[in-house]
């Protein structure tokens, strides 16, 4: 069933819900463990060549799923990601993220990626980080946003309190506020690191469950990205109208 959510943005775009499932609350936190630390960077730059990879294997993926084949449009490719995974997008977007071994801060940005999504990102490094982070995570001690040209939207929630950083939910705003160019920033009124639980249902990590905050996030995001892709822009105007004006219950929408 298509409906629009409670609080919807009138003409936006509409989405399909589940209305046939309690909704549950879970109060756990995601774990680091000594062992994940130490595969931390491998693991970082495997998942930047898990994404180049698939940009050059989309043949291959069209024919993995049927009916997919030629309806591809391959000059629409836009990368998405949340926490860590909004760095990796925003490294194919023109971030660049000093290696801790070489001290050099490498061009991993991909052309082909016309634009991204990045949710709940790590922002600025130096003194902004916590004692932990800086020793433990080099990979945030060092990112350059200026470089990070692409066009992008930011979401990011005002009560991401993170314990990676000294500032305070701000942080997560960094990739708008520092990088140049064509920017967005969505911001979840008393919205989490999950953003109300992006991640999916019942996923015990999400502290904060908010099926609004999720429907919101779903909405603005599909809305910008057919609109930064060039497919129509209806949706992205009806957001812009909507969040912009500082009225809206689940939060606000900025741009630059």
């Amino acid at each position: 069933m298509s409906v629009a959510p409670r609080h919807a943005v009138p003409g936006g775009p509409r989405h399909h819900v589940r209305q046939d499932r309690p909704v549950r609350r879970f109060l756990a936190a995601p774990v680091i463990t000594e062992s994940s630390l130490s595969r931390a960077p491998a693991s970082s730059a495997i998942r930047l060549s898990i994404r180049s990879r698939s940009a050059d294997s989309r043949s291959r993926s069209e024919a993995a799923v049927p009916g997919l084949g030629g309806r591809v449009d391959r000059s629409r490719v836009a990368a998405a990601g949340h926490s860590f995974g909004g760095q990796t997008a925003g490294i194919l977007l023109g971030l660049r993220v000093r290696d801790p071994e070489t001290g050099e801060a490498e061009d991993l940005s991909d052309a082909r990626v016309r634009a991204g999504v990045l949710l709940a990102t790590a922002g600025n490094g130096g003194d902004d980080l916590t004692p932990f982070a800086a020793e433990h995570l080099p990979w945030l001690r060092h990112p350059d946003f200026t470089r990070m040209t692409a066009p992008a939207l930011v979401v990011a929630g005002d009560r991401d309190d993170l314990p990676l950083t000294v500032r305070g939910a701000d942080w997560t705003t960094d990739p708008y506020v520092l990088s140049p160019g064509d920017k967005s920033l969505l911001t979840l009124f008393g919205a989490e690191h999950f953003l109300g639980g992006i991640s999916g249902y019942e996923v015990a990590e999400t502290t904060d469950e908010n099926p609004s905050h999720v429907a919101l996030v779903q909405q603005v995001t599909l809305a910008y990205l057919r609109h930064a892709l060039d497919v129509e822009s209806s949706g992205w105007a009806a957001v812009r109208r909507a969040l912009s004006a500082g009225t809206h219950p689940l939060g606000r929408l900025e741009s630059k």
